[in-house]
C-alpha cells in the first residue's frame, strides 16, 4: 500500500522529482532499501527464513536418521534372533528329528533334511547335537563330530540359549534348544545367523533411510525456498530492521497526516483508518476489515468509498462537514491492491468564503451608502446656502433615523453579538438587491449557548438563500426572520424562522433540497447542479443534524423553521 500513502502526502510532480534510490524498495522494484536498512541488516527477512528454516531441518533430520540407523540395526539382529528361534523350537519339536536322534547313525539321517530346511528359512547354519555337544550336522562336513563352540549348559537343563558368538564360520548370533523325548533331554537344536549377514540386511535399510532423509532435505529445502520467494516478494526484499522501521514510518505519517486517510482493500473492507478520518466521518471505531458499508457514512460518501470509483477533489457533505475527498487505485507491479481514499476538511473554508463574500457584498453596499450620502450632504449643503435650515434639518435627521431604527429594532430583539451583526449586514445586503428584511413581531433571541458559528452557518444560509429567491420574484420582494425561545414539555429550543417571497421549493423536490448539489441556480429548472454549487441547505442540515435540532420547510410562502435545542438545558427551562 505505499503507493496509497505516497499519493496522500505528495504531488505527482514532487513524487517524481525524487531519486527512487531513498524509497526504501528493493532493486527489482527500480529501488534501494537503503532508507530501511543499515549495516546490520545485510540478510532480508526471507534469506533470514530460509536460512534458519534449513538449519531446523537438519537439526531435526541427521538425529532421526542416526536413530533410525540405530534401530536399523537392532531390528535385523532381533529379526535374525527370531527366525533363528522359530526354526530351531520347530525342528526340537519335529517326531522325525526325534526319531532320527534315537537312530543308529543321526548324521545320515538328518544332514540332507536339515541342510533344505537351513536354505529354507535363509539361515547361516543349523547345527544338530549331543548333549555333550558333539555335532551330528554342520554346513562344514569337516565339523561334524566335533563339540560345538557355544554355550549349550542351559539348554541341556531344558532352557533356551540365545547369545553373540564367535564360532567356526565367524561371529554370529545363535538360538540354541533342547530335543525332549519322554521328559528327558536327548539332543540340542543351534540354528544361527552370521553377524556378517544381520550387518549386511542393516546396510541395506540404512541406505533406504538416507534415501528417505536426503529427500526429505531435499523437499523440504525446496519447499522452503519456495515460501520464502514469496515472502520476499511480500516484503519487498526488506530486512527485519528495514520493515520495523517501514512500519514505524508507516504508523507515525498515519497519525501525523493532516488528512483524513482510509485504506480500502478490493473486498470493501476497510484495511487501515487513521485518526483523522475517524473523527471527519464522526465513527470513532473503525476495526480493519470492517466494510465500508457498516461504518454509519452518508450514503453519497458510502457508495463513493466502497465502489473505488477515482475521483479527484469532489466535495461531499457529512454530518455538517464539508469533505473534500480523492480517491485513486492502489497498484502495484499491476496488483490492484485496493483504493486509497483521502478525506480534507473544508468546512471552515466554506465558511470563510460565505463569510468573505458577505463581506465583499457589505463592502459594495457601503460604497453605493457612501455616494448616496455624498448626493444627501450636497443636498444639505445647497439647502442651507438657499436658506432653507428646516428643510435641510429634517433630510438630514430622517436619514440618521431611519439606520437608527434599524439598528435599535435588532439590537433590542437580539442579544447574541455576532447574530445581531449578521442581520444588519444581510439588511443592506438585501436593500442592495432590492429586497426588504424586515423583523418579525415575534423576533426575541437571546445569547442561546448555542455555538456561534453553528448559528450563523444555519441562520446565514437560509437568509441567503432566501434573498436569492425573493429577488427573482415579483415584487413587493421580502425576506422575514423571525426567532424566539420555546418551551414545550420542560424542553427548551431556540427556534428560526426565514420566510421570503420567493416561489419557494416545489413540493417534488423538498426531500432533495438538502442534498449536496441540489439548487434552483442558475435560473432554470431545480435540481443536481455541477461541482461547487448547492452546498448551503446541505451545510445548514449537516449542522441541525449534529446539534440533534429539526427542519420545516412550507410553501405560500416559501418557508424554512429550524429548531435546536439548547445545551445545556436539559428538562429545565432556561430563561432568555
Amino acid at each position: 500500500m505505499e503507493v496509497g500513502i505516497l499519493h496522500v502526502v505528495a504531488s505527482k510532480p514532487a513524487l517524481q522529482a525524487v531519486d527512487p534510490a531513498v524509497l526504501g524498495i528493493p532493486r527489482r522494484y527500480r529501488r534501494s532499501t537503503s532508507l530501511w536498512s543499515d549495516s546490520t541488516d545485510r540478510w532480508s527477512l526471507s534469506s533470514q527464513v530460509f536460512a534458519l528454516v534449513v538449519l531446523m531441518l537438519l537439526v531435526v533430520v541427521v538425529p532421526v536418521w542416526g536413530m533410525s540407523l540405530r534401530a536399523a540395526e537392532e531390528s535385523a539382529r532381533n529379526e535374525a534372533i527370531a527366525r533363528a528361534r522359530s526354526t530351531a523350537e520347530t525342528l526340537a519339536d519335529s517326531p522325525w528329528v526325534i526319531a532320527a536322534v534315537n537312530s543308529p547313525d543321526p548324521t545320515a539321517a538328518l544332514s540332507g533334511a536339515v541342510a533344505q530346511i537351513q536354505a529354507d528359512n535363509n539361515l547361516d547354519f543349523i547345527v544338530v547335537m549331543d548333549t555333550d555337544g558333539t555335532r551330528w550336522t554342520h554346513p562344514d562336513p569337516t565339523q561334524i563330530g566335533r563339540v560345538y563352540l557355544g554355550s549349550i549348559a542351559e539348554a541341556v537343563q531344558g532352557g533356551v540359549v540365545v547369545e553373540e558368538y564367535l564360532g567356526t564360520l565367524g561371529r554370529s548370533v545363535r538360538v540354541v534348544t533342547p530335543i525332549v523325548s519322554e521328559g528327558r533331554t536327548i539332543g540340542l537344536v543351534a540354528a544361527g545367523v552370521l553377524m556378517d549377514s544381520v550387518q549386511r540386511i542393516s546396510q541395506e535399510r540404512s541406505l533406504q533411510l538416507l534415501a528417505i532423509t536426503v529427500a526429505s532435505l531435499v523437499l523440504g529445502t525446496l519447499g522452503t525456498w519456495a515460501i520464502t520467494r514469496r515472502i520476499h516478494r511480500q516484503t519487498r526484499g526488506l530486512g527485519p530492521l528495514g520493515l520495523g522501521r517501514l512500519y514505524s514510518y508507516h504508523e507515525a505519517l498515519l497519525h501525523s497526516v493532516r488528512a483524513g486517510l482510509v485504506l480500502v482493500g478490493r473486498d470493501g473492507t476497510v484495511v487501515l483508518c487513521n485518526d483523522v478520518a475517524r473523527e471527519l466521518v464522526g465513527t470513532p471505531q473503525v476495526r480493519p476489515g470492517q466494510p465500508v458499508a457498516d461504518l454509519w457514512l452518508d450514503p453519497e460518501l458510502s457508495e463513493l468509498m466502497s465502489s473505488g470509483r477515482e475521483c479527484d477533489g469532489e466535495t461531499i457533505v457529512e454530518d455538517g462537514r464539508v469533505l473534500v475527498v480523492t480517491q485513486v487505485r492502489a497498484i502495484l507491479d499491476g496488483e490492484d491492491l485496493g483504493w486509497v481514499t483521502t478525506l480534507r476538511d473544508r468546512t471552515d473554508l466554506v465558511r470563510l468564503t460565505g463569510e468573505l463574500d458577505s463581506a465583499r457584498s457589505f463592502g459594495e453596499m457601503l460604497r453605493s451608502r457612501a455616494h448616496e450620502a455624498d448626493n444627501r450632504l450636497h443636498t444639505v449643503i445647497m439647502l442651507v446656502e438657499m436658506g432653507r435650515t428646516a428643510e435641510a434639518v429634517e433630510l438630514a435627521t430622517a436619514t440618521i433615523e431611519q439606520s437608527q431604527v434599524l439598528v435599535d429594532a435588532v439590537t433590542g430583539a437580539v442579544r447574541d453579538a455576532p447574530l445581531a451583526a449578521l442581520l444588519l449586514g444581510k439588511s443592506a445586503q438585501a436593500e442592495e438587491r432590492g429586497v426588504s428584511l424586515r423583523l418579525a413581531p415575534d423576533l426575541d433571541v437571546p445569547d442561546t449557548g448555542v455555538a456561534q458559528r453553528d448559528i450563523l452557518v444555519v441562520l446565514g444560509n437560509l437568509i441567503d438563500n432566501a434573498i436569492d429567491a425573493a429577488a427573482t420574484g415579483d415584487e413587493p420582494r421580502w425576506v422575514e426572520v423571525g426567532g424566539s425561545v420555546e418551551r414545550t414539555n420542560g424542553h427548551v429550543a431556540v427556534r428560526f424562522d426565514v420566510a421570503d417571497s420567493g416561489p419557494g421549493i416545489p413540493p417534488e423536490f423538498v426531500g432533495s433540497a438538502f442534498q449536496r448539489g441540489w439548487s434552483t441556480k442558475p435560473h432554470g429548472e431545480p435540481g443536481l447542479r455541477p461541482q461547487g454549487r448547492g452546498l448551503g441547505l446541505s451545510l445548514v442540515a449537516g449542522t441541525v443534524r449534529r446539534l440533534g435540532g429539526t427542519i420545516e420547510v412550507t410553501r405560500a410562502p416559501s418557508r424554512f423553521v429550524v429548531r435546536l435545542p439548547l445545551p445545556g438545558a436539559g428538562d429545565e427551562e432556561r430563561e432568555p
